[in-house]
């Protein structure tokens, strides 16, 4: 585990630029445990840092032989061997670290990374160039904030280290902040600040001294250029599907060798890895691979609900027991909750509104006392059409798309007019924006969407444009559905979950089914290996049926979440009423108070469930008032 910090300031001795690069590499610290690196160049006035766990492997920043290239390196490199045959005197034993940079000697960063696959995100300083590149994964495992503030360069693995620099002091964005309340995150390239942005998936970015001397850059501003397109490789895929088209046997045998590879990649030394385990196929199936490739009993942890509705670690105790792991299980309940609930805003430093991020950072404490890396199962749902949403979404497309254009017109027309998060015929007006959407994509943002019209409760915000307003007709439309799922929700949202829990309690978390050859092969696989006749997930539940009972692989889906409804209207009440408090909404101009207390107050007498809708207002009212306390946006 680690972090990578830096900043680009008016030149100055190498004693001043390290004095404003340490507040930000100490809060950053956690996601290396203490062990910190840096390097300055004060005729350029850049100033680079890298924290990582205690290890004998050399401190970063890492500056190649040559002299020309300096690197901060967060993350792994998944193909080394494939790098090391073609580089040259290199031992084997050399780092992640050394082993990229010397490929950006050999090769360029545009050409490095189009050959690395790992998890990662990484800063590289040209000296010759004098440009500094900036670079994340293609998926989203790592994530990489920066920005121009006051004429400086800001960039980090993580907020909090741009919120410690001294001055930083940005304005809430109220229009990022509408996509929080749709979509319990806010996605790349935006940031809760204005001005700050996140590096998007599968992109990079180039800063030279030209920017820096007019204080910013065009580029920067754009969440970077793409090195991989997520859409341009799924329709790569889709027009090379496997040939001889196989049968479901024959394609799960190609799938169980490309994971079990993953795994072994990403497993190094059973001793130090642990696992995730919900019980679902996904988890399931990582746990049962590990244990396949392992001598002694594989480490797992469950963490369940003290609400039978919400509870499924008795499926992960069976699971368990049938595989021969080694088992910790924990039942979480309300005063864990809140205990956990005074920490959020300072593990998820941009405000983070997934209900699950509660139990997933205490598995991720539980297992991080023990060991330091964690497999998990993500991205077994967006591969292999693993929601029940997608179904709906196509359904409700096909139907909608058969009635006449003037009803469609005349329920878009209405939908612009309606509020739909308030009063008893809130359900009907959900109808009508439903019938109201244009495409697959916009039924699809009808089923993942928390408030439909969040412009109506954040104060002066126009909603940004994200992908689902991108309709792709040259795709097939389960293919657009699980595109945005990965490119969205995944990205930003999923994996933004896991790697803050993990890093906060020291794990470093990794996701073999994100292996760039188990994503091919996924995008290459006929559909009906995917669906068929309303199962999701056809071929992983095939494959899990080589290691497990078919009772405990055909059951039904079930979400990792607490019963956050039962606690809001109980033991978190005092803690939510505080966070709601009307005076507090109005002092702070960024929600309409009256219609945030409504919302709270039908919720309390029961009227509907909106926890879901309250939990990301109270996720932004929490990290507000950590960082900000009471002053105005």
């Amino acid at each position: 585990m680690s972090g990578v910090v830096g900043a680009w300031l008016p030149p100055a001795d190498d004693e001043q630029l390290l004095q404003q690069l340490a507040p930000m590499l100490r809060a950053l610290q956690q996601r290396g445990r203490g062990r910190i690196g840096y390097w300055t160049d004060a005729e350029a006035g850049l100033a680079l840092g890298h924290c990582r766990a205690p290890t004998d492997m050399p401190l970063q920043p890492l500056s190649s032989s040559c002299g020309r290239y300096v690197l901060c390196l967060d993350g792994r490199i998944y193909n080394r061997a494939a790098l090391q045959s073609q580089l040259r005197d290199l031992p084997r034993s050399c780092t992640d670290a050394r082993l990229l940079l010397q490929a950006i000697v050999e090769w360029g960063v545009q050409r490095a990374l189009s050959r690395i696959e790992g998890a990662f995100a990484f800063s590289v300083w040209d000296r010759h160039a004098h440009e500094l590149w900036l670079a994340r994964d293609p998926v989203g495992e790592r994530p990489l904030y920066y920005g121009w503030y006051q004429g400086q360069f800001l960039f980090a693995s993580e907020l909090k280290a741009l919120q410690a620099f001294a001055g930083f002091a940005p304005s809430i964005d109220q229009d990022a902040l509408s996509l929080l309340l749709r979509h319990d995150y806010v996605p790349a390239p935006h940031t809760i600040y204005r001005g700050i942005h996140k590096l998007v998936a599968g992109a990079m970015l180039r800063v030279d001294l030209k920017d820096h001397a007019a204080g910013g850059s065009t580029q920067a501003t754009q969440g970077g250029h793409r090195y991989w397109c997520a859409r341009d490789a799924m329709q790569s895929a889709l027009q090379e599907p496997l040939q001889p088209a196989p049968s479901l046997e024959q394609a799960t045998d190609q799938l169980e060798v490309v994971l079990q590879q993953a795994i072994a990649a990403r497993m190094h030394s059973p001793v130090a890895c642990g696992a995730f385990l919900s019980g679902g196929t996904d988890s399931s199936l990582v746990v049962a691979m590990m244990q396949a490739q392992s001598a002694l009993p594989v480490e797992a942890w469950t963490v369940g609900f003290d609400d039978p509705g919400h509870d499924e670690s008795d499926w992960a105790s069976q699971v368990a027991r049938h595989l021969g792991v080694h088992h910790h299980l924990h039942r979480m309940d309300s005063r864990q909750g809140l205990d956990l609930l005074q920490r959020l805003p300072q593990v998820w430093c941009e405000p983070f509104a997934d209900a699950s991020q509660l139990p997933t950072l205490l598995a991720s404490e539980l297992l991080g006392a023990r060991k330091p890396v964690a497999l998990t199962g993500d991205g077994g749902d967006e591969l292999f059409f693993g929601h029940p949403s997608y179904g709906r979404a196509l359904r409700n497309a096909r139907l909608c798309g058969g009635l006449p254009d003037w009803v469609r017109d005349l329920a878009r027309r209405g939908s612009s007019r309606l509020n739909v998060e308030r009063g008893r015929l809130g359900g009907w007006r959900a109808l009508v924006a439903e019938v109201a959407a244009n495409d697959v994509e916009g039924h699809y943002l009808q089923r993942v969407t928390r408030w439909r019209q969040p412009t109506q409760v954040v104060l002066g915000a126009r909603e940004p444009a994200t992908i689902f307003q991108q309709q792709d007709t040259a795709l097939p439309a389960e293919a657009r559905i699980q595109l945005l799922d990965f490119r969205m929700d995944l990205a930003e949202g999923i994996l933004a979950k896991v790697d803050r829990a993990g890093m906060a309690a020291g794990v470093e978390t990794r996701s073999p089914l994100l292996d760039m050859e188990v994503v091919r092969l996924a995008w290459r696989l006929p559909q009906h290996l995917k669906y068929h006749d309303g199962e999701h997930k056809r071929i992983l539940k095939h494959l899990l049926s080589r290691y497990l009972p078919a009772p405990l692989v055909y059951r039904p889906k079930r979400g990792f979440g607490p019963p956050m409804a039962r606690w809001l209207a109980g033991p978190l009440r005092d803690w939510a009423e505080a966070l709601l408090d009307p005076q507090l909404l109005r002092n702070q101009g960024c929600f309409d108070a009256v219609r945030v207390r409504a919302i709270w107050e039908a919720f309390l007498r029961g009227e509907r469930k909106w926890h879901t809708h309250l939990w990301n207002v109270l996720m932004f009212q929490a990290w507000y008032q950590h960082w900000h306390g009471n002053r105005g946006r």
